[in-house]
């Protein structure tokens, strides 16, 4: 081999070491790249020059090997490693990192498709989430249900801000315990008012004009154009206070009557047993023209009254009745509120209260009355309805439980109709000995606003509204090639598809070998610096060593020529 050969020699050394140095140089440049793959030169030699292939041993010699002089180096292939870089929290719930294999894809300005393991997203402008360099990421829709619907790649879209329409309730669920010890509801209190009689001293009946009542003195109890307040309670509940305008709501004893039993909300389906209601006595039980208060069966149902109860706001009389309990209530219970609402978001009080109807050797049936003082007509009575359990305390079944509210004058759809659900109530015994009714949860809400999103590691992008409802707007997408290392590399920290990196298959996170998305967190270069700083000085050794050889043979090639001469 000649000098000149030697000096070509180096000078390949020189190259390829030094394409070394700079894969080095922009591992260690892009030490803090988000998401940044190292590199590694790989070398591998140039042809040789065969002076001699060798011999084969024979009987009295062992062989020669080949006589060979190589003619440099090159550079094979620069590798990219693909291995997982170290997760870093930022607190950012727009940044995320991939924790396995996957890129996350981008929709190019050109209109293709980039690829990426950086995840330092943003919302921009029109509340879509891009890259740094503003490529929006790609990710699989949802429908108006909340299902992803796959195949089909999309912007995402977080409309932070917006507001929600308001959801009617359609379900309640009912939860709790009713202890199996309770008394059975066998009777209702009994109110009565003092015997009332006419101006001319006969006693009350319903058809009696309010102006023609009188005290015992004969002054007139009401006159046309009074305006009655009318307060009370029910099972220890206050009710909320009604009017009742002599001539104008009503102008007979009957009608006052029907409107104290509405006002009271004295449920008189029949299906409640005994006789509630409030009527005018004809003397055959009590006193005649007395009136009377029967209440719904049970402590919970129990109507108080007393002479404050119901005041003559603008008569002379300003106390017109006075009342006792005649007859207590009978049989425990218990009694639960809750909202739902209607069509416009509108918070609507619902009341149950709940007692023993019966017990038998089948199990133990409870009786329900709902009622609501948001109802828009003047009675808060919605229905009543059982729940059975067997002698096991478990749930059995229920009946009644569909409700409406009339909401006439409010804006909303009327009536707003739902469905009580019981399912998840036991009638097991208590510790204590008392029982619990609570709503569990209902399927309406008020409008809300968007305040904020969750990515969970399956890729779901999850809104929540200020009222505690949730949208799914998508999920995102990931992209598996069969050769990560076949990728080439563009500026950004984007790849895309190279001759031997094989097709992008787009799926879901955590499935078929997809990694898990990691929200508020990314992902960090996989530089390893101590590594870098040995390759960089092999590489320089590399250099020098071929320089030297470069030097050597040119003051070998000045010693011949000083021979020459």
């Amino acid at each position: 081999m000649s000098l000149t050969s030697a000096m070509l020699v180096g000078f390949t050394g020189i190259n390829s070491n030094s394409i070394a140095v700079d894969t080095v140089g922009d591992n260690l440049a892009n030490l803090n790249t988000t998401a940044f793959k190292g590199q590694r030169t790989l070398f591998e030699t140039l042809l040789y020059r065969t002076i001699s292939e060798g011999e084969a041993p024979g009987v009295s010699s062992g062989g020669t090997l080949p006589r060979q002089v190589g003619l440099g180096s090159t550079v094979g292939s620069i590798q990219r490693n693909f291995q997982q870089g170290g997760l870093e929290s930022t607190g950012f719930q727009s940044d995320l990192a991939i924790d396995g294999d996957g890129f996350f894809v981008l929709q190019a300005g050109t209109g293709e498709h980039v690829y990426t393991r950086d995840g330092s997203f943003r919302l921009d402008a029109t509340q879509t989430l891009v890259s740094a360099n503003g490529a929006p990421l790609q990710v699989f829709a949802s429908d108006e249900n909340g299902n992803i619907v796959e195949g089909t790649l999309s912007n995402l879209v977080i409309p932070l801000g917006t507001a929600s329409e308001a959801i009617p309730t359609t379900e309640v669920m009912m939860d709790g315990r009713l202890d199996s010890a309770t008394r059975v509801a066998s009777a209702g209190a009994v109110v009565t008012s003092q015997a009332l009689t006419t101006s001319a001293g006969a006693p009350a009946t319903v058809l009696t004009p309010l102006t023609d009542l009188v005290d015992t003195s004969g002054v007139p109890l009401f006159a046309d154009g009074d305006v009655v307040a009318v307060n009370g309670a029910r099972g220890d509940i206050a009710v909320e206070e009604s009017t009742f305008t002599v001539n104008a709501t009503g102008s007979t004893l009957g009608d006052f009557a029907s409107f104290l039993e509405t006002m009271l909300g004295i449920n008189t389906d029949p299906a409640t047993g005994g006789n509630p209601g409030v009527t005018v006595s004809d003397g055959s039980e009590f006193t005649a023209g007395t009136l009377v208060v029967r209440s719904n069966f049970g402590e919970v149902n129990a109507v108080e009254l007393d002479g404050g109860s119901i005041t003559n706001t603008t008569g002379v009389v300003t106390s017109p009745f006075s009342f006792a309990t005649v007859e207590p209530a009978t049989g425990g219970g218990v009694t639960t509120s809750f909202n739902v609402f209607d069509s416009l978001g509108n918070p609507v009080d619902v009341r149950l209260r709940i007692a023993v109807e019966s017990k038998s050797q089948t199990g133990t049936t409870w009786r329900f009355y709902a009622e609501s003082v948001d109802d828009s007509d003047l009675s808060p009575i919605l229905g009543t309805g059982t729940v059975t359990f067997d002698v096991n305390g478990q749930f059995v079944g229920a009946a009644g439980t569909d409700l409406t509210i009339d909401r006439e004058g409010v804006g909303s759809a009327s009536p707003s109709a739902f469905t009580l659900d019981f399912g998840q109530l036991t009638g097991l015994a208590s510790p204590d000995g008392t029982s619990e009714l609570i709503m569990a949860s209902q399927d309406g809400a008020p409008a809300g606003i968007l305040t904020g999103y969750s990515i969970e590691a399956d890729g779901i992008v999850t809104g929540t509204f200020s009222n505690q409802q949730t949208q799914v707007f998508g999920q995102i997408a990931l992209a598996k090639f069969p050769n990560n290392e076949g990728l080439v590399a563009l500026s950004e920290n984007t790849f895309i598809e190279g001759p031997n990196s094989g097709d992008a298959t787009v799926l879901a996170p955590q499935t078929e070998g997809a990694g898990a998305v990691r929200s508020a967190a990314l992902e960090q270069s996989n530089v390893e610096i101590a590594r870098e700083f040995i390759n960089l000085i092999t590489a320089s050794t590399g250099i020098s060593s071929a320089s030297r050889v470069i030097r050597v043979a040119d003051d070998l090639l000045q010693e011949l020529l000083l021979i020459a001469r």
